[in-house]
């Protein structure tokens, strides 16, 4: 009964005869498979160190797989771009090969091999990412007609995070039984399932490969004159991702060290956690069940509240505003991300769209790493008011500068800006 009411609700208004249902059903288990990966991570790396030394092995898993990843991802785009015609095989095998890497990975784990460890950590993002990159750029070749963008995205976000939500849950209780490494041998035949249903989606998801000689020219150019409604967005989510990745890091390590009084710290850490996942669903359900028709807007709305509430809580600092700031950051976060999605999806031609997207990618994962080194650094020399300022601070800056550059562009908005989403 169960399966049958999720199928029915991923294959509702059209949806499964698309291929939309089955996508949202495959990036479900993608989620939750990263969520066993990122539980699994998270208790080799973090909680059972003391606290000075989950940091430093902290900001050395930051350090050591983003800028390799800053130099790698940009390539996904262009190559996934140029292999159009086997999307569904380029999504089974990001799948499969993390199947593989999360085997590794375990036996890395239990014998403490950083050297293994860390290029399989690397290499297990890159591939999230690919696979995020060709289920964004395959959505407007399984939309369904009377279904808009924002909406389609959200929908798919919504269920992954549900699944991201029940697998970590149950990858909690699971590896304070077992241990992380046999966590990481249960993620396999989850990827290795996942990658077979990848290869059954719809073949129209898949498009004609481009034509190669002369084409690189005119891929820079399409990127380059995407207009500032894709710059503007992505500008915003940028701002967003750094406040999220501190948050996660400089709250804590705030916990951990013992800065809120008088609350016991597994309580504050469920509390934090609680009010993020509730954020994040709420921005996903919102944007499923809203018809916006102008995700411009929704974008500097989500940065707006993301940035009051901010400055609130820096005035009026203790854990219930730290938790009203987690809640709000991440309905920003998923509500923005879907609307940038949308905003790309709609003005950027399919050609360089997974290019496009790649590039999206890139720039918010180092945002949040940003933002995260930022909050583990700050989190040894101020407190909460302090800290949160400082974000705020750049939260206001940032929503005043894209405010002012969208009031002074306003009269010579081009046709393709000014024209209603339909999408």
């Amino acid at each position: 009964m169960p399966a049958r009411a999720t199928r029915r609700l991923t294959h509702a208004h059209g949806a499964g005869r698309t291929g939309l249902g089955r996508l949202i059903e495959l990036t479900a288990a993608h989620s939750a498979g990263d969520a066993l990966i990122t539980v699994a991570l998270a208790g080799a790396l973090l909680f059972r160190l003391p606290v000075g030394q989950a940091r430093g092995q902290v900001a050395l898993y930051l350090l050591i797989t983003m800028l390799p990843f800053a130099v790698v991802a940009p390539f996904v785009g262009p190559v996934l771009d140029r292999l159009r015609s086997g999307r569904r095989y380029i999504m089974a095998g990001t799948l499969l090969a993390r199947g593989l890497l999360c085997w590794g990975m375990a036996g890395a784990v239990h014998s403490s091999d950083a050297i293994t460890l860390f290029p399989s950590a690397l290499a297990v993002l890159v591939l999230s990412k690919a696979y995020n990159v060709s289920r964004a750029a395959i959505m407007p070749s399984v939309l369904p007609a009377d279904i808009p963008l924002v909406t389609a995205n959200a929908r798919v976000a919504l269920f992954a995070l549900v699944a991201a939500g029940a697998g970590a849950g149950a990858a909690s209780g699971f590896v304070a039984l077992t241990g992380p490494d046999w966590l990481l041998r249960v993620a396999v035949p989850l990827f290795l399932t996942s990658g077979v249903f990848a290869v059954r989606l719809p073949r129209h998801v898949d498009a004609p490969d481009l034509e190669l000689a002369g084409h690189e020219p005119r891929r820079l150019a399409s990127m380059l004159s995407t207009g500032r409604a894709v710059g503007d967005a992505l500008i915003a989510n940028a701002a967003i991702r750094v406040q999220s990745g501190f948050l996660v890091f400089f709250l804590l390590f705030l916990v951990q060290d013992g800065h809120l009084r008088d609350t016991d710290q597994k309580v504050a850490l469920g509390l934090l956690a609680a009010a993020a996942g509730g954020g994040g669903l709420a921005g996903a359900a919102l944007g499923s069940w809203t018809r916006s028709r102008s995700p411009r807007l929704t974008v500097l709305a989500t940065l707006a509240a993301a940035t009051v509430t901010t400055a609130a809580a820096a005035v009026a600092f203790d854990l219930w505003t730290a938790a009203v700031v987690a809640l709000v950051g991440a309905f920003a976060q998923g509500l923005g991300k879907l609307a940038l999605d949308a905003i790309v999806q709609r003005d950027v031609g399919e050609h360089v769209r997974s290019s496009t997207f790649g590039l999206v990618e890139t720039l918010l994962q180092i945002a949040w790493v940003a933002g995260g080194l930022l909050g583990l650094v700050m989190s040894l020399f101020v407190g909460g008011p302090a800290g949160f300022g400082v974000v705020s601070a750049g939260l206001v800056a940032c929503l005043a500068w894209l405010v002012a550059t969208r009031r002074r562009r306003r009269p010579r908005t081009t046709g393709l800006e000014a024209r209603p989403d339909t999408a």
